[in-house]
């Protein structure tokens, strides 16, 4: 499985981006997906985690209210909407996959299988 990621760049506070990760293999459908982020000189931290039908998500509370994460099973691709970014936000961005047929939306990075090689986002204020 390979994951790659895009939509990154500099954007002003408030402003809007949006995230894409599109991942090859036949079977994306019965993938979990997520997201997580590194800010310079800090940990790797969850964002948001989607289930494989859509019908489930998760969300840092960090980001919560402000970030959406959604898929489109079709175009084998999940997106993270960020709206009203703020300069914390700052980080790499990382799109991750679980291909076990988990059967929920993990926040914990040791539940996934496969990494994107990241994109990153600056938040200028």
């Amino acid at each position: 499985v390979q994951l790659q990621a895009s939509g990154g760049g500099v954007v002003q506070a408030g402003g809007p981006l949006r995230l894409s990760c599109a991942a090859s293999g036949r079977t994306f459908s019965n993938y979990v997906m997520g997201w997580f982020r590194r800010a310079p000189g800090k940990e790797r931290e969850f964002v948001a985690s989607i289930s494989w039908s859509g019908g489930s998500t998760l969300y840092a509370d960090s980001v919560k209210g402000r970030f959406t994460i959604s898929r489109d099973n079709a175009k084998n691709t999940v997106y993270l909407q960020m709206a009203s970014l703020k300069p914390e936000d700052t980080a790499d961005y990382y799109c991750a996959a679980e291909v076990h047929g988990l059967g929920y939306a993990p926040n914990d990075p040791r539940k996934y299988d496969y990494w994107g090689q990241g994109t990153q986002v600056t938040v200028s204020s």
